[in-house]
């Protein structure tokens, strides 16, 4: 068995302006941290784009529509402050889904062990009728209810560790029980939701950390509060919002993560998947604004996924 990559050139494509943090930068960043002798065994496919279909079982069809529509022919245009297009936009994020859609059918169909997508724009804040938070459609999210609705692998669980809250998902699923989302995520900071109160139907489990915390912190809010939630679920399937914008290097926002961090949360998510679903696991990039502590800790992340 082997770990998937998925991405595609589209996906560099995508670009919200010069002096936007969210930049093709940051996947040429993690591809070339991939592209080390180390990860040889990866099996690198190409994002294929995803049908409207697919993004419906999330996503209104009129939402949809109005997305593609406001792709510019050129320059730039502004979903909302954060949420910028240019004429490849449309084409990056249809691949950013599909990426997620496929991986999730190869592992399902035990083509793979676990899979994870290099693609943006990232999804996680992307609500079912919104686009915000530099996301545009919330691919994590659509992948969950591909399992669920085409794999019929009914308890889909989605772990999102960057450092923002993906209210996005959060909104999509939170009176959803066959779906649980889990969020370590930075308070105070955008987008002012996740507080642990959000419990959706008991399907959620939000472990805000304040500026400043590091490993330690981190890891005991999994330990203590979200892998046994996790346990207790028992998913069919987990997907991973890999963000990796709680690094101490990273310049929008104050956590102090490492490496390291990384490499063990994805070990104890691998162990639980082990346990509970054959081991399957789709991880999709999210957030990460350092280029260097991005293309390294995707790395170490990644590092761990091939080590099933």
């Amino acid at each position: 068995m082997t770990t998937l990559l998925y991405t595609h050139g589209a996906c560099l494509e995508h670009d919200p302006g010069s002096y936007h943090p969210e930049s093709p930068d940051r996947l040429r960043a993690v591809l070339g941290g991939l592209d080390q002798q180390e990860f040889s065994a990866l099996e690198r496919r190409e994002a294929p784009r995803a049908e409207l279909d697919e993004i419906a079982r999330v996503h209104p069809r009129a939402y949809i529509q109005a997305v593609l529509a406001a792709v510019p022919q050129r320059g730039h245009a502004a979903l909302d402050a954060d949420t910028v297009l240019s004429p490849r936009s449309g084409e990056a994020a249809l691949r950013a889904v599909g990426a997620v859609c496929a991986a999730v059918d190869a592992v399902a169909e035990g083509e793979a062990d676990n899979a994870f997508c290099a693609v943006r724009p990232p999804g996680h804040h992307a609500e079912a009728e919104r686009a915000m938070g530099f996301c545009v459609f919330n691919s994590v999210a659509i992948g969950a209810q591909r399992a669920r609705q085409k794999h019929g692998l009914e308890r889909a669980a989605v772990i999102d560790f960057d450092v923002h809250h993906g209210n996005g998902t959060q909104a999509i699923f939170e009176n959803n029980p066959h779906v649980f989302y889990a969020s370590t995520h930075q308070s105070p900071l955008y987008p002012g939701t996740g507080g642990r109160s959000e419990t959706g139907v008991g399907n959620i489990v939000n472990v805000p950390l304040r500026p400043m915390s590091g490993s330690a912190e981190f890891r005991r809010a999994f330990n203590e509060l979200i892998l046994p939630a996790l346990e207790d679920f028992r998913p069919d399937f987990i997907l991973i919002s890999a963000g990796f914008d709680a690094h101490r290097a990273d310049p929008l926002a104050q956590l102090m993560l490492v490496e390291a961090d990384y490499a063990w949360v994805t070990e104890r998510l691998m162990a639980c998947a082990a346990r509970h679903c054959q081991g399957r696991i789709v991880s999709a990039l999210e957030g990460g604004y350092d280029l260097d502590a991005l293309a390294a800790s995707a790395a170490a992340h990644v590092r761990a996924l091939l080590a099933a």
